[in-house]
């Protein structure tokens, strides 16, 4: 009979705990601390690692209740490990340990970036692989070719300065959007022109082919669209609000796809994963599955409460990992921030 699995995420702004039994999905329960963090217009590490701490029992309560489980009924306990926040990762693994240690149950610390992968096994029970997954989120832009989930992934490119989401809170402040800056631009854009302004895309030239094939970088794209709405206020212009809002998310959206369906064709693999906060995003959503129909690649999104962070996701990569006979993670495992994609279980 399949394990029950607690999981457990706080590698930013939201505690998120889920339980699962192999790939049935019994609850996913995420308080986020957006709100605290949205007077700063982004999020600040302390105030997330504080709203973990008062979160974390309710939110454990939460989900047992939404299971119908009480706490004798877990036969696991998985955490995320890193990557993420040290302070906010710290929390989510006292906890976990000490869940674990108070059931007697074992521990699995797990690695974030492969637990958007497994969510998708909680929308259709099994994942087809390998996989090319596109990971985007307000911390991570990750690249990722996932040949065995908990025994062979690898790492293609991430970002080398701003994570898309964050791009697109910065961008946002600098229009006066608000935060979060994904959905204030997304709702902003829709009367706008994409083609209006022509943004650079970052890294896309012949000459990063070699270096930086399937990197990110979002930096210059943001300065890009400062420097355009600095010189339109010397000139005594009105900002086209809805154009400079399309335009910058169609650069973004073209720089990820491109770079994803790239890496799609190199390791000759016909199928791409889409995971992360900003998978939220109405025309990322639409230009994927054009240019994946276009391309012959399959493309799949999981639902957008297991996009973001959540701590089903973990849970599920903890169940697939007991089933691929992983062992459990040893007591003094710590956060590690900036953990490789190759560790999916920090195992004995």
């Amino acid at each position: 009979m399949s394990k029950v699995v607690l999981g457990i995420e706080t590698s930013c702004d939201e505690t998120g705990v889920g339980i699962v039994r192999g790939s049935e999905l019994l609850a996913n329960t995420v308080a986020s601390s957006m709100a605290e963090h949205a007077r700063f217009g982004g999020v600040v590490p302390e105030i997330a690692a504080r709203a973990h701490l008062e979160a974390m029992q309710p939110t454990i309560t939460a989900a047992l209740r939404e299971a119908e489980l009480e706490l004798t009924d877990i036969d696991a306990v998985a955490v995320t490990a890193g990557p993420g926040l040290a302070g906010a990762l710290m929390v989510g693994i006292g906890a976990a340990k000490g869940l674990a240690s108070a059931l007697n149950v074992p521990l699995y610390g797990v690695n974030h970036l492969v637990g958007h992968v497994a969510a998708d096994a909680l929308d259709r029970d099994e994942i087809e692989l390998p996989t090319v997954a596109l990971l985007v989120s307000g911390g991570h832009t990750s690249l990722l070719h996932v040949r065995d989930l908990v025994r062979d992934s690898e790492l293609l490119g991430e970002t080398i300065d701003d994570a898309a989401g964050e791009a697109f809170d910065k961008v946002a402040r600098l229009m006066g959007l608000g935060y979060p800056g994904g959905p204030a631009i997304d709702e902003a854009a829709v009367d706008g022109d994409p083609d209006a302004i022509r943004f650079p895309r970052g890294l896309t030239l012949p000459k990063d082919r070699e270096r930086h094939r399937f990197d990110f970088s979002f930096s210059g794209l943001k300065t890009s669209v400062a420097r355009w709405i600095e010189r339109e206020q010397a000139a005594w212009r009105e900002i086209p609000v809805a154009d400079v809002a399309a335009s910058f998310r169609e650069a973004v959206v073209d720089v990820l796809l491109t770079k994803a369906l790239d890496a799609c064709a190199h390791k000759e693999t016909p199928r791409l994963l889409l995971g992360g906060g900003v998978v939220a995003n109405a025309r990322l959503r639409s230009e994927a599955q054009r240019r994946c129909e276009e391309a012959g690649v399959e493309l799949r999104v999981p639902p957008l409460q297991l996009c973001t962070d959540n701590g089903a996701m973990i849970a599920g990569l903890g169940a697939l990992a007991i089933a691929a006979g992983s062992q459990p993670s040893p007591p003094e495992f710590g956060a590690v921030s900036t953990l490789d994609v190759r560790y999916t279980v920090l195992e004995h």
